[in-house]
């Protein structure tokens, strides 16, 4: 076996594969999207927090989702504890269709398929359409997780109407279910057919696509 050093990684070349050994990173360097080793089981920072009380030391407090069962776990850190990071490679791929619980995805270059489960994607699998291309993110030939557009764009299939008394100019909004059956809340003046774009992150409502 063969041992590359490039900056901070190493990598260990045998069988002319390729494998990206994980580095240690600090809880300064902590921020939402981070993947790190915790509890031997791969992790995503999902939320962090740096704490400096006014007396005792600094801490830094984090959410973390689990990649395997897609469960949200706190735990809080020392100011200055090192973690390993696994380092993370950002693929294109095409989604092409769902099969049980999971979510298929294809390499455009290599053709090669690879498989997101519900855990991981949670609520956000419903902002996935057949066709298009997302930014998945791997480890060792193993899709993690995946980078959602900030905005998307989806047809409206059932507007209705809003309450009773509510006009456009109040402000008031009504809930609609679009095209990948989720709902939303949006302005009065939406009707049946129209393209609304949501916000990937909070589920809401921007303007009309």
């Amino acid at each position: 076996m063969t041992f590359i050093f490039i900056g901070v990684l190493i990598l260990a070349v045998s069988c002319g594969k390729i494998h990206i050994h994980m580095t240690k990173i600090s809880t300064s360097d902590f921020k939402k999207g981070i993947f790190i080793l915790f509890k031997n089981e791969n992790y995503q920072i999902v939320e962090s927090t740096h704490v400096n009380p006014g007396k005792g030391s600094a801490f830094v407090r984090v959410r973390l989702k689990s990649l395997k069962r897609g469960n949200v776990e706190e735990f809080t850190y020392k100011s200055g504890e090192t973690v390993e990071e696994i380092p993370i490679e950002t693929r294109e791929m095409q989604y092409i269709y769902k099969e049980n619980e999971k979510y298929v995805f294809m390499d455009p270059k290599s053709y090669e398929q690879y498989s997101l489960s519900k855990e991981i994607l949670g609520e956000q699998a419903g902002y996935l359409k057949e066709g298009n291309v997302y930014q998945i993110l791997v480890n060792n030939e193993e899709p993690l997780s995946i980078r959602f557009p900030k905005k998307v764009t989806f047809k409206v299939v059932e507007a209705g109407e809003g309450a009773r008394g509510n006009t456009v100019s109040s402000g008031a909004k009504k809930s609609v279910k679009l095209e990948n059956g989720m709902s939303v809340e949006v302005p009065l003046f939406i009707k049946d057919g129209e393209m609304v774009v949501v916000d990937t992150e909070t589920g809401t409502y921007v303007e009309r696509g």
